[in-house]
C-alpha cells in the first residue's frame, strides 16, 4: 500500500472507531431510559427485559467491532496492515476498501470460517 492509501485507511478506521463508540454512548443511554417511565405492567416488563438483551448483544458486537479496528491500527504502527495474518499475502485493496479491518484475504476467511482458526 502506498503512504497515501495507508493514510485514507487510517482515517477511515478512526472514522469507524468514533461511530462505534458513538453507538455504545447512545446505547448505554437507551438501556438506562428502559423501564424509567412509571409502573410497568407484566407485559411492559417482558419487553424491557427483551430490549435491555438486545441492547447487551449489540454492545458485544460494538465491542468486537472496536477490537477488530484497534487491531488493524496496530497492524498499521507494525507495517503489516494489508497482509493476510495466515497466507501471508497482500490483502485485495478492494476487500480493505469495504472492510478496512480485515485480517484475512478472502480466501483464507472462507477457510477460517469453515474449518476454524
Amino acid at each position: 500500500m502506498t503512504p497515501e492509501e495507508l493514510e485514507q485507511a487510517r482515517t477511515k478506521l478512526l472514522a469507524m472507531r468514533d461511530e462505534v463508540l458513538q453507538e455504545v454512548l447512545f446505547s448505554r443511554a437507551e438501556s438506562r431510559e428502559i423501564g424509567q417511565d412509571g409502573v410497568p405492567d407484566i407485559g411492559d416488563m417482558s419487553s424491557n427485559t427483551y430490549n435491555r438483551d438486545v441492547l447487551l448483544n449489540l454492545g458485544e458486537v460494538q465491542r468486537q467491532r472496536l477490537e477488530d479496528i484497534d487491531a488493524a491500527l496496530e497492524r498499521m504502527t507494525q507495517g503489516e496492515y494489508g497482509v493476510c495474518a495466515r497466507c501471508e499475502e497482500e490483502i485485495a485493496p478492494r476487500r480493505m476498501e469495504v472492510r478496512p479491518f480485515s485480517r484475512f484475504c478472502i480466501d483464507c476467511k472462507t477457510e477460517v470460517e469453515k474449518f476454524g482458526e
